[in-house]
């Protein structure tokens, strides 16, 4: 058994899965993958780009932040990204957000403009969505890492087949979850979603070259609280808390 280390843009051989930095529940069902081969390929590249004193985004520890964030019988939404930011001190483990006092990226902007249209929510001024995750808010990039500077460098890597087996899982054993798919890439990566288990909620993707093309005003976050009330849950609270010294 080999195993992420929790060092920064680390990655070392555990033979102990108890050393497996992973929340529980998802450490319970995710341990199978840390045996298949496709992860011991895809450890090994990340230690060669290591090695060839190339910056890795995000840091070691954050890899699996979603995760940790999310434990799976918590996890009422799921937002599925592409690629970490790129960009420095931009990623930390959660699609579509960033560190604080990193500015706004532009498809979050979008984001945070449909938020306004669909429930009245002015824009936040920064885009840490700690708190969305906390709330059983899934934030999953399909890739897990990537090289600064060099978007989709680590794609078709491994990490594709890891986060099959994360959405796997909640589809299988999961039921009522919202599955937020944006863009073609996440709609194709999200295929095999079972639409009669769970809401799929499909459009097109909020980046600035496509969010004209139906982004806008697809309400997605009043959708996501009115199935989830309609099944007895509390409603995500959309409304980002301000950042101390806000």
């Amino acid at each position: 058994m080999t195993a992420f280390s929790r060092d920064e843009n680390q990655i070392s051989m555990n033979t102990d899965a108890t050393k497996i930095q992973l929340e529980p529940s998802w450490k319970e069902r995710l341990l199978p993958e840390f045996q298949k081969p496709y992860m011991e390929e895809l450890k090994s590249f990340l230690r060669k780009e290591a090695g060839a004193k190339k910056r890795i985004f995000p840091r070691g520890s954050e890899y699996f932040a979603a995760l940790n964030h999310t434990p799976f019988d918590k996890v009422k939404v799921v937002i599925l990204g592409q690629d970490p930011y790129h960009g420095p001190d931009q990623a930390h483990g959660l699609c579509f957000s960033v560190r604080p006092g990193v500015d706004v990226p532009p498809s979050l902007k979008n984001i945070y403009k449909e938020m306004k249209k669909d429930l009245g929510i002015d824009q936040p001024a920064h885009g840490f969505l700690e708190s969305w995750a906390n709330q059983g808010v899934l934030l999953l990039n399909a890739t897990l890492t990537v090289e600064a500077g060099r978007a989709g460098s680590h794609q078709k890597k491994g990490w594709e087949q890891f986060t099959d087996a994360v959405i796997e899982k909640i589809n299988r054993e999961r039921e009522g979850v919202v599955f937020v798919l944006w863009g073609s890439y996440a709609q194709k990566k999200g295929e095999f979603i079972d639409a009669k288990k769970h809401l799929v909620l499909k459009g097109p993707h909020p980046s600035p070259l496509s969010a004209h093309r139906g982004f806008f005003g697809s309400r997605p976050f009043s959708k996501i609280n009115e199935y989830l009330k309609s099944r007895g849950e509390a409603p995500v609270d959309w409304q980002l808390p301000p950042l101390k010294g806000e």
